[in-house]
């Protein structure tokens, strides 16, 4: 088991062979939990890039097509509804 200590600014420094391990490069974000014994530590996994061409239709919608027109009026209806409840 390996070691590390806290810094005055409150770093912590992970050994090189655990960021290698887990393929760690400098600017990975981790989300902090607290543990009964400690905390940890937990990488933030980023999405890959998605293009609209991947991800179209994958709700399954599957009643007639709406107009912008609509979707506008239905979006401003739902944040009215939240407001209302608010």
């Amino acid at each position: 088991m390996e070691t590390t200590r806290l810094s005055s600014k409150g770093q912590v420094i992970l050994p090189k062979s655990v960021r290698a391990a887990h393929h760690w490069e400098p600017g990975v974000e981790f989300t902090v939990e607290d543990a009964a014994d400690g905390i940890l530590l937990r990488p933030i996994k980023s999405n890959p890039a998605t293009r609209l061409e991947d991800v179209i239709g994958c709700i399954g919608y599957s009643g007639p097509a709406k107009t912008v027109e609509e979707m506008d009026a239905a979006i401003a209806a739902s944040i009215q509804a939240q407001h209302d409840r608010g």
